[in-house]
């Protein structure tokens, strides 16, 4: 990924989207450093974007990008100027499809914040900019998921919290674009963190551990319009 340097001379706005509050507030607190350049006009959960702004930010997490209804609403939306996804899944197929629906950017979330924000100012210039596929599996430092303070990753995490939205493994490995036995692995790993030996048990403690989306909207994040 090459991004050219900033040109813009005031912050762009920009709509965090996702159904997670704890995914949203992760994202918005590591944009905080940059309020002269980012200002973060509302978050969004299972609302559509209410505010006029440059950006719409959609993180894929639990509502994967390859579930093409979510980007399409917002791709369609006139108050979103500009979509881009922000993603842990680099899969050719899903970068393609993203950017078949006129996706603005398609940007990793082993970015770090700095990188993050130039990435959004050049596609606020006019640029399509879509992250090189990342080398580590760690997401950037700062951001935040349901389960991390239990010791899972943001992977594990995605995959618990499509369970306990009632996915099957075929509907998680379809979603993730992982394979069936990727998807049995990580469900293995999930139990043994959290100390459950079945489904039932782990999509209880699930929904006990804010695993169920979010069903309000956050609005007028901290300084915004």
């Amino acid at each position: 990924m090459t991004v050219s340097p900033p040109t813009t001379t005031s912050a762009i706005t920009v709509a965090l989207v996702d159904d997670y509050d704890v995914v949203l507030l992760g994202v918005a607190q590591m944009f905080q450093q940059y309020a002269d350049r980012i200002t973060i006009a509302e978050i969004d959960s299972n609302e559509a974007v209410t505010d006029t702004v440059d950006i719409a930010l959609y993180d894929s997490f639990a509502q994967p990008e390859s579930d093409h209804d979510e980007i399409a609403v917002l791709i369609n939306n006139p108050r979103a100027r500009r979509v881009v996804v922000y993603t842990w899944n680099f899969h050719p197929d899903l970068i393609a499809s993203a950017c078949e629906q006129g996706v603005h950017g398609y940007l990793s979330k082993t970015l770090p914040a700095r990188d993050l924000v130039a990435a959004l100012e050049a596609v606020h210039a006019g640029e399509v900019v879509i992250s090189d596929p990342p080398q580590r599996a760690r997401s950037a430092p700062g951001l935040d998921w349901p389960g991390r303070r239990e010791g899972l990753t943001d992977r594990e995490a995605e995959i618990l919290a499509l369970i306990t939205q009632g996915k099957s493994n075929s509907d998680v490995a379809r979603l993730t674009y992982l394979s069936p036995n990727t998807v049995k692995s990580y469900i293995r790993t999930i139990y043994r963190k959290i100390g459950v030996a079945s489904r039932t048990q782990a999509v209880l403690w699930g929904v006990q551990h804010g695993f169920t989306p979010d069903r309000h909207r956050i609005e007028h994040w901290r300084g915004g319009p």
